[in-house]
């Protein structure tokens, strides 16, 4: 009863407010159902803390924020409807991610509409390389950031192996796939095979027929290319052909609820990497990372994954460019973003601005053991950092940027 009648005068406040000042709208776009329907989820946790963290300081330029929202379930044409709905419903930024074939549809019909994109969950290369443009910001690191500290990890750890690769079929699975075949040299497909599943809307048979021709192969490291659900669905599949046991498995983007999804027994040992976990703070020795971890498990009662910390960054990186530029023109908003510097939950990150990539530290990490897990105070504990990699060593070069926009057709330069 208490906690409700904080809220509800909390509530009364904010409408108090708004009565006197129009509130200013953001618009997540985001899966609320399908595959990735805990990784949107997680975002929309990050972004409401995000907001009322604002509104609680006095809003942004003299005004509350407010969020709306629309569920993609993950497909691209549902996102772009989303996205003119939000916009006409008064959305001047729009948010989110987790399929970047959704990211990238959402973020060119948002640029038509004249308003900013931030991609959270959104880690193909095309996301800001072939298919970048102005309006787009990805907060997250791309494919090939994830794939070279993961590839220096395995080189170390697992010299020489034989892969497999299980992918899903759309821009972020193929990428990230390239990326990694590159960085842990198997790119010979005759000696390192793979398969496509559908995305989205692979079957269990689909799963079923790509890791039966895995168990059948010599393949010493299984490359589940997969996310969200998909990734859990596959695991389980993996584990009943006896694959957890004979070959490591590697999934190249991990999140915390992936492995909440599948549990920690199912999920123990897997590889990946991940932009933040929230014991990255402590090792990174950030205040306001740290605050945002006690406050988020306080109110939500569960510790934040990437996906809440990605949602939480942009809408704090939206309102300072906001304050810094005293505009809410996206014009004007792009360039107080473009190469502006800052910390916040993590070390040092740059919007970078050639390509409007967020340079960033990223993890190489391991799931822990399952007993480990469930004898810690948290239970949450789920990840061992066991390799990180700076941001201007871990994105792609200028130059290698400027080879793939004009390998695909693309000017050298945002549009």
């Amino acid at each position: 009863m208490k906690r409700t009648l904080t809220a509800l005068a909390l509530w009364a406040g904010f409408c108090t407010t708004a009565s006197a000042v129009d509130p200013i709208t953001l618009g997540l776009n985001y899966p609320r159902t399908g595959s990735y329907k805990e990784e949107g989820l997680a975002q929309m946790r990050g972004a409401l803390l995000a907001i009322d963290e604002l509104n609680a300081k006095g809003g942004v330029l003299g005004r509350p924020v407010r969020i709306i929202s629309r569920d993609t379930a993950s497909r691209p044409d549902k996102a772009v409807n989303n996205v003119d709905r939000l916009v006409d419903d008064g959305a001047v930024m729009l948010f989110g991610g987790a399929s970047s074939a959704v990211a990238i549809a959402a973020s060119k019909r948002a640029k038509e509409r004249g308003v900013l994109y931030f991609g959270t969950l959104t880690y193909s290369n095309d996301t800001t390389g072939k298919n970048g443009h102005r309006y787009m910001f990805r907060e997250s690191n791309n494919a090939w950031m994830s794939a070279r500290v993961l590839g220096q990890y395995l080189a170390k750890t697992l010299p020489d192996k034989r892969y497999f690769y299980v992918t899903a079929d759309y821009t972020w699975g193929n990428t990230s796939e390239s990326s990694l075949r590159q960085n842990t040299g198997s790119t010979d497909t005759s000696k390192h095979p793979g398969l496509k599943v559908p995305f989205p809307g692979a079957r269990l048979d689909d799963y079923r027929n790509a890791l039966t021709q895995a168990a059948s192969s010599n393949a010493e490291v299984l490359a589940l290319v997969l996310f969200g659900d998909d990734l859990v669905r596959a695991m389980r599949i993996a584990e009943d052909l006896g694959l957890t046991k004979r070959m490591q498995i590697v999934a190249p983007n991990l999140t915390q609820s992936m492995v909440e999804q599948g549990g920690p027994g199912l999920m123990q040992g897997v590889i990946g990497t991940e932009p933040w976990t929230w014991r990255v703070p402590e090792l990174e020795k950030s205040e306001p990372g740290m605050a945002f971890v006690k406050n988020y498990s306080q109110r939500y009662e569960l510790y934040p994954s990437s996906s809440a910390a990605s949602a939480y960054s942009i809408v704090h990186q939206w309102a300072d460019a906001a304050t810094r530029a005293r505009s809410l023109e996206s014009e004007n908003l792009i360039k107080a973003l473009e190469g502006h510097k800052y910390q916040l939950l993590k070390g040092p990150q740059e919007w970078r601005a050639f390509d409007h990539q967020n340079v960033q530290t990223v993890y190489a990490v391991k799931v822990r053991q399952r007993d480990d897990i469930m004898h810690d105070r948290s239970k949450q504990d789920y990840f061992e950092i066991v390799g990180r990699m700076d941001g201007a060593q871990a994105a792609p070069s200028l130059d290698e940027w400027k080879q793939e926009r004009t390998a695909s057709g693309q000017p050298p330069q945002l549009q």
